[in-house]
């Protein structure tokens, strides 16, 4: 019951704040628009910007490296960016020219990657591979030390009497399939361009709502919920520091409009919702993963017999 109490606790804190924000953003009818007055306002902005991301992990990884006592978080710590990171790399050698535009070459070193639709910049890789590394280490600080005393401290004695840890979860699939609808409907009745679809917010739902349908029930106890909350929302103010002030306005990166659902916040250069869902999604699933593994190596058994009970 207290897990669960902390569960909803977090999203009454992000309505608390999400619903005065978005009334606020509304009252912006007429967006001022950036006037650039150089060929290049901002030379190497992207590459430079990524300390946002890596400045912290080197905060937070000198704090993890020093902490013996901490091996088994950080084997599931690097189990998990082993999971994570090529799912990212993947979106972006798959999706990223179907969700994405690069338009100020500029803002990057120029080195690029070869993927689907044509190459990308480098950065990219580098900000999904960071993006995971800031937001387990940002979740084990909290979890370790600034939140510890709402964490699990013996996860074998407390994980022994699961018989399997992937359990069918009804509730995320229905939430899933309500938020895949609403997305299409705004598209097609509510954007004015109903011609597009939304398919990086079908992405972003069933990337993260299809672990949470086999691994919630199992991971929700285990999940410190206050630590969630904290790198949440740290998430959420870089994101939207980044991309409302600078990626945006800069034409550091851009959204491919045909593929969004259509609803844009106007007063921050139109911000598509996608970008502010994105970070709750990338938070819950590293979170969910990064538990399961835990769970799994606590339980001591083979992969099989762990996850879905089947004993050889």
């Amino acid at each position: 019951m207290q897990e669960r109490r902390a569960f909803l606790v977090v999203f009454a804190i992000a309505a608390a704040l999400i619903i005065p924000a978005a009334l606020t953003l509304r009252t912006v009818v007429h967006p001022v628009i950036l006037q650039a007055t150089s060929d290049n306002p901002t030379p190497l902005g992207y590459t430079w910007s990524l300390l946002l991301f890596i400045i912290p992990i080197g905060a937070l990884g000198w704090w993890f490296a020093r902490r013996p006592d901490l091996q088994f978080p950080r084997k599931a710590f690097w189990r998990t960016l082993a999971v994570l990171t090529p799912l990212g790399f993947a979106l972006d050698l798959l999706f990223g020219n179907a969700f994405f535009v690069f338009p100020n070459k500029s803002a990057t070193l120029g080195w690029e990657i070869p993927a689907v639709g044509g190459p990308i910049p480098i950065e990219e890789f580098v900000f999904y591979l960071a993006g995971f590394m800031l937001v387990l280490l940002s979740y084990i600080w909290c979890d370790e030390y600034w939140m510890g005393a709402y964490n699990v401290r013996d996860y074998a004695a407390t994980a022994e009497n699961i018989p399997r840890i992937v359990r069918f979860h009804f509730a995320s699939v229905v939430l899933g399939i309500l938020l895949i609808a609403a997305a299409i409907v705004y598209r097609k009745f509510l954007s004015g361009a109903p011609e597009g679809f939304p398919w990086y917010f079908v992405y972003l739902v069933c990337a993260s709502l299809i672990p949470s349908a086999g691994f919630f029930h199992t991971a929700r106890p285990f999940i410190n919920w206050r630590a969630f909350s904290f790198t949440f929302f740290l998430l959420l103010l870089i994101s939207l520091l980044w991309e409302a002030t600078l990626a945006l306005p800069y034409g550091w990166w851009e959204y491919r409009p045909s593929t969004m659902m259509g609803l844009h916040i106007g007063a921050w250069s139109g911000l598509p919702i996608e970008a502010v869902f994105v970070w709750f999604a990338v938070t819950f699933t590293t979170v969910i993963t990064y538990e399961v593994i835990k769970i799994w190596k606590a339980l001591g058994t083979r992969a099989l017999e762990a996850f879905f009970g089947i004993r050889k």
